[in-house]
């Protein structure tokens, strides 16, 4: 199949190309670079041993993606692109419905347009809220306490409605827990800009010697070690669970939701640990208040991905750690 990535050069996105390629699909990435670099996609080349072909633009840009769509017969869109930091969401709101909202609906009117019906999102256990219950399944009542969480639910909201009025769409919306770890070759891996907002690109920095210390949010949660507890899933299972995805909605007309996890949780101080012990490095870290909006614990019910995609997570903390650490130490050139 012809598969269009928006934002495919990104974190999950790229290591969801590396997977659709070796499963023999042909991809068009679409990407304004704004959280990336053209470098992985010489990076993914490599990977692959294929031809990926970029096209930089602006998913606001409703012409440009329905050429695109048209000029490269695309068969199925999976529409990572989005702007993700919780805490820029907060202070700048209007950036992230304008770009993530804005951007979907400029998607689906050029998808319609070019008759492409088949649609996977990118969405993020976010839409959940405060858990009621844990595990959190997909029947799970949907809310936000932030800009961010609540773009992803007016998004689905949106492809509900889609969905809703013409039969002929095939709306798959993955909801994502903690993703982690990096390609086995350490050649991509997560690469924030500036000092990382996530746990596992933190620790490794720390671990480097980039970043002093750590710092834990919380130490007084009604956890067993006190620190808050994620659901943390490797990036390369994340990747197969597009894959898994993809084979599934082909012949699923209609919008659904399935979460993407372990169905684990893992506290900050067991990844810290478990990284230390990787690296066999000291991870200097400080107990410091908590964040608001976070909560004591998250992790997924992943028995529908289970029953309906016949996938599961199968790498543990340790590959999550282990390749994390071998994609930080290729960026500081000591790989």
């Amino acid at each position: 199949m012809n598969i269009l990535l928006t934002g495919g050069a990104g974190y999950i996105g790229a290591h969801t190309a590396v997977v659709l390629v070796n499963a023999g699909h042909k991809l068009i990435i679409f990407d304004n670079l704004s959280n990336s670099s053209k470098t992985v996609i010489a990076l993914l080349i490599a990977i692959t041993k294929s031809d990926i072909i970029l096209i930089e633009g602006d998913i606001r840009n409703s012409s440009l993606l329905e050429s695109t769509l048209f000029n490269f017969n695309i068969d199925a869109v999976i529409h990572f692109a989005g702007l993700k930091s919780v805490g820029e969401s907060v202070v700048n709101p209007i950036a992230y419905y304008d770009n993530n909202v804005g951007g979907t609906i400029s998607l689906l009117r050029a998808m319609s347009l070019a008759n492409v019906k088949i649609l996977i999102f990118s969405s993020s256990a976010t839409v959940y809220g405060v858990p009621q219950h844990l595990p959190i399944d997909e029947g799970h009542p949907i809310s936000s306490t932030n800009p961010y969480g609540r773009s992803k639910c007016q998004i689905e909201d949106i492809l509900k409605d889609v969905s809703s009025s013409d039969s002929s769409w095939k709306i798959l919306c993955l909801r994502y827990f903690n993703p982690v770890g990096a390609h086995s070759s350490g050649l991509i891996g997560e690469d924030p800009k500036g000092v990382p907002n996530n746990l596992m690109p933190y620790i490794a920095q720390v671990a480097s010697g980039r970043l002093k210390a750590l710092s834990v949010y919380g130490g007084d949660y009604p956890t067993y070690d006190g620190t808050g507890i994620r659901d943390f899933i490797h990036v390369m299972d994340l990747a197969e669970g597009h894959l898994a995805a993809l084979n599934y909605v082909l012949d699923k007309p209609g919008w659904d939701a399935i979460n993407l996890g372990t169905g684990q949780g893992y506290s900050v101080i067991e990844v810290l640990t478990k990284f230390s012990a990787i690296s066999n490095k000291d991870i200097p870290y400080q107990i410091v208040g908590r964040r608001p909006g976070d909560v004591a614990a998250c992790f997924a019910k992943v028995d529908k991905a289970a029953s309906l995609l016949g996938w599961a997570s199968k790498r543990a903390l340790n590959d999550m750690c282990e390749s994390a650490w071998s994609w930080q130490l290729s960026k500081d050139g000591d790989g």
